[in-house]
Order: structure tokens, then C-alpha cells, then sequence
């Protein structure tokens, strides 16, 4: 699976990253005040070579990987993955 620069950001908009641009489009997950995942991303507009890697550093397998590409995937359910793998406390 390929996903472009763009994708990327709706991804990001839609999960409710936090972002910062420095060298590079720097994006984290903060959850409580606590940072629980972070990615990044060159600033180019094409596709992105390595998506596996902003794939296992946001904590998805492939098929929720795929879904919030697609837009399938909201915050809320972005938190339970996170629960449920132990990174964010249960309520």
C-alpha cells in the first residue's frame, strides 16, 4: 500500500495529531497531557516510500492502518486500538 503526503495529513487532521513543521512534518498523539505515539513525514507531496514505518511508530497493524487511510477510522477508535495494546489506561 502506497499513501500519499496528502493522505497523510488527513490522517493526521483526523486522528487528532498534534503536528510541528520543522525539517520535516513531525506529528504526535496526545492523549491526557501524555505523548502516546509519534510520527513524521518529509515535507515533499508525493507518495510516501515508507509507510510501514509511520505505520508501527502510530501502533497500527496493517488492515487499521489501511481504514484510516480510508478515513474508517475515528479518534475514538484510534484510543480503544491504543487501550486495548496497553498504551493508554483503561477507563
Amino acid at each position: 500500500m502506497t499513501i500519499k503526503a496528502g493522505e497523510f495529513d488527513h490522517l493526521v487532521r483526523k486522528l487528532g495529531l498534534e503536528t510541528k513543521d520543522t525539517g520535516d512534518r513531525h506529528a504526535w498523539f496526545l492523549h491526557e497531557g501524555k505523548i502516546i505515539t509519534r510520527t513524521k513525514r518529509s515535507h515533499g507531496k508525493g507518495d510516501i516510500p515508507k509507510h510501514d514505518k509511520i505505520r508501527t511508530q502510530l501502533k497500527l497493524d496493517e488492515e487499521q492502518f489501511r481504514k484510516a487511510v480510508r478515513c474508517h477510522l475515528t479518534r475514538e477508535e484510534y484510543i480503544e486500538i491504543l487501550r486495548h495494546k496497553g498504551l493508554i489506561s483503561p477507563i
